[in-house]
Parts: C-alpha cells; structure tokens; sequence
C-alpha cells in the first residue's frame, strides 16, 4: 500500500494541475429516505453562470486532501461460505459482479479477512491450534480464499486488511482462544504466525496489504475470539517483534494501530507515543460501536503521516428503518470518516443469511450488505449496499478528497476528484426533516437539484 499510496498520490496530482477546461454535463444518483428510490438516476439542472446563490454548496477542486483507496466491506468466513454454497455458479458470478465490477457494478475496491476464526465463522479455529503444530492455512483455502481471488480478479485495485480476533490458544494467558491476553513469552510466536500467514495468503494468490495487529484489543468477548491488549503491550509487540520481523523478511505489509471504537482516541495515541512502535506503523484503523468520528482527526492532528482507515462497522436489527440507518452510516460513515481523513471505509459481514447468520456466538442481530437466502439463493440488497454505493460506484482507488461546504442548512457533504478520468464525484446528504432545493458551485459555474428529506444523492461531472 505504500508504493501504491505515493504513485496513486504522484498521478493525481499530475493530473489536477492539468484540469483546465470548465465543467461539463452534471449527473445525479439519488436514494430516497423512503427506500422507493435506490441509485436511482435523478434530475439535475444544466451548468450556468454562478451568482448569488440562495443556498450552496462549493466545490473547490484546488484545496485537495487525502488518497482513497476504496469502500468495501468484510469478506468473513460466513460471508465467503455463503457466497460459495448457496448460491450457483452463475448466481455467485453474478453476485461477486455485482459487487465487485467496476463495469456496472458497486465497484468495491476494500475488504477485510480474519486471521482465524471470528464470531462470524461456523467454527472457532486458528492456523495453528498446537505448539508443536505446523502453521496450515487450510481453513481459508475452503471459502475465503476463491472469494477473495474472484474479488480481486473483478477489481485488481482491491485492498486487503487481515486482523486476528485471537493469537492460538497456546500463545495466551488463558490458554484459550476465548478471553485472556497475549503471554509476553509467546510474542515471537505471534509474531511469526502473522507472518506466515502473510507468506502462505500471497502464495495462494491473496496478497495482504495491511494487518492489524488485534481486533478489539480492549473487548474480551465471552463466547467468542478475543483477546486483550493494552496500548503498552501493542507497542512492545510491533516495535519489539512484528515490526522488526516484517522488516528483516522484506515483508512490504502495512500495520494498522488499533482497530478498536472511536471513543478512546487516547489509546492509539498512547502506543503511537511510543517511539520505536511508531516507527513500524502505517496507520490507526477504526470502529463505529462508540464515541464520535471525530475522533480520527483528534488522531491524525498529532501523526499527519499515519494513515486513517475505517475497518469495521455493522448495521442490524437495533436499527431496521431504513431512513435512519441511511442517515446514519451516510453522515458517519461515508461523509464523516472521510472529512475526518479516512482512505478506506469497510463495513462489516458482505453477506449474512436470512437469520443474520451462520454466527457462532457474538452478534446474533447484525445485517450484511446482502442477505443470502440459504434455501433459494435470493439476494438481497440491504441500505448498507446503497450507503457504500454512492461513493464506491463513483470514486475511484486513487480519487483525491477535495474541498466542498458541508452543514449548509442540512445539508452535508463529502467531494472527490478521480485521478484517471479527472471527474468529480460530490455526495450530498439531506439529513432536514424539509425537502432543500440547492446550488452546487464550482469556480463561476454552478448547477441546480433538490433533495427529499433523509435522502442522500451523489452528482458527477466530468472537467
């Protein structure tokens, strides 16, 4: 992810500087608060001159920010499972299509693996269960890995993050892989079992760009995977072992700090503080079951050279209407983890069953983007499809956040310009309880739209 940070970076700006003609042929993409319309095609005025404009948004193509990498959600074992046995051949050809296609498709270009089992797997399990045993990544062969290599074959910018729930058993103080830490004494071996698991993925033609080093180091789930690490032991483990590892074995793995909630900003601060850690990590990655997301700028004002990463978040039954939930996760997830420096936004399980399964333990209540019907291999497209939608269809790996007026009377939003077609993508949310007619303006031209109450909508135009 680093070389290709800095090329991608390099090529945009290339070719920002060479965006010289005006604006031309806006579009718009709308889905209402109602769920009636779903990246529905939308009406939007032509181009004219701007002038003094009731109620705007700018968009300013010359105050540029972050590289994107991409949207996406998890590839689990359940989702991967799904995906594989319920559906056909031709189903799952045109599911992962669907999904991963930049010709038509949502065009994800971001997912995230487990190291070993998850409370969304159909058994609990690690790559080497015994201190004598070999490492053997046959559990990922079965599901995951033909999912992820069909991901990546539809979409060759995908970008790939790991994170163990659970060192093995063995390695832990509870000598489980249910609650406990990691034992100080096993931290070679932990380290060692990252990277073979990088070696053995990429061998099998998954090639993982990032790790995290724990998922929730500050959860011990009951009846699941998890382990407990402090931000001190996080930092003794990168900067003592993994990081050197890596380095030793000419690894080019990025490592995300982390990969906990937004509400304790203190704790990647805490082994970021840590000045032989920081030098082995790339970036912080964050979760949603907590605190405000502006808890990544509060982060990234302090290391403005790590990168920020969005790497879990869930939607489910504590919220089945549809209009809050697309407000929701479009203010936070999409507009907010962006304005507040994310590269990459991935949300949970791509795929859950009609009983928000196969789980074994852990959430029994959470949504997929799709729900797959195990009996008939009916898909459904759940807000989580949509939410992710509006930006991954129209924003590009490579695409450059640009600057753009957001709380403009309910009205929120988040701008991009891609970096090979130079076209800008402006998503705009009404989060008001009244329909908003507005301008958006660029330079000295603008256009017209209007937008229902709860309802988000992504316009493009080419410069």
């Amino acid at each position: 992810m680093r070389r290709s940070s800095r090329i991608l970076t390099l090529l945009a700006a290339v070719l920002l500087s060479a965006c010289t003609t005006a604006p031309r042929a806006p579009s718009g993409w709308m889905t209402s608060g109602d769920g009636a319309q779903r990246l529905a095609p939308m009406e939007v005025g032509a181009w004219r001159p701007a002038a003094e404009e009731a109620r705007a948004i700018h968009v300013d193509p010359s105050q540029t920010y972050q590289t994107m990498s991409g949207f996406g959600a998890s590839v689990t074992d359940s989702s991967a499972w799904l995906i594989q046995h319920s559906l056909d051949d031709t189903q799952r050809a045109a599911l992962m299509a669907e999904l991963f296609g930049r010709d038509g498709g949502l065009g994800l270009s971001a997912t995230r693996i487990t190291i070993g089992a998850s409370d969304f797997s159909r058994a609990h399990y690690s790559y080497r269960d015994a201190e004598a045993a070999a490492f053997d990544i046959a559990p990922a062969r079965l599901d995951v890995v033909p999912t992820v290599r069909a991901a990546a074959a539809l979409n060759p910018n995908l970008t790939i993050i790991a994170s163990p729930w659970s060192a093995p058993g063995w390695m832990k103080t509870s000598n489980s892989l249910i609650t406990g830490g990691l034992a100080h004494e096993h931290y070679p071996d932990f380290a060692r079992y990252l990277a073979d698991y990088v070696v053995q993925m990429r061998a099998l033609g998954v090639s993982v760009d990032a790790l995290t080093i724990q998922n929730e180091p500050h959860f011990e789930p009951a009846d699941y995977p998890g382990m407990r690490m402090s931000p001190s032991e996080r930092a003794a483990f990168v900067g003592g072992h993994l990081g050197p590892l890596l380095e030793r074995e000419r690894l080019d793995v990025d490592i995300l700090e982390w990969d906990h909630n937004w509400n304790e900003p203190e704790s990647p601060l805490a082994a970021l503080s840590d000045p032989v850690a920081a030098r082995y990590i790339d970036g912080v990655a964050w979760h949603c079951y907590g605190g405000e997301v502006s808890a990544q700028s509060q982060v990234q004002a302090l290391h403005p050279d790590k990168d920020v990463w969005m790497t879990e978040c869930s939607g489910g039954a504590w919220d089945a209407n549809w209009r809050s939930s697309l407000i929701w996760m479009m203010r936070n997830l999409v507009i907010g983890t962006t304005r507040n420096w994310a590269r990459g936004v991935i949300l949970w399980n791509i795929a859950l069953d009609e009983t928000s399964g196969p789980h074994l333990g852990g959430c029994g209540n959470c949504r997929g983007v799709v729900t797959i019907d195990q009996e008939t291999g009916e898909v459904t497209r759940n807000v989580e499809y949509y939410v992710l939608g509006h930006a991954s269809r129209f924003v590009a790996p490579g695409a450059r956040r640009i600057a753009s007026d957001t709380d403009v009377d309910g009205l929120e939003s988040v701008a991009f310009i891609n970096a090979r077609d130079r076209s800008t993508a402006l998503i705009v949310l009404n989060g008001s309880d009244e329909e908003r007619a507005f301008s958006i303006v660029v330079g000295g031209r603008a256009f017209d739209a209007n937008l229902s109450s709860g309802s988000v909508a992504t316009f493009t135009w080419s410069n």
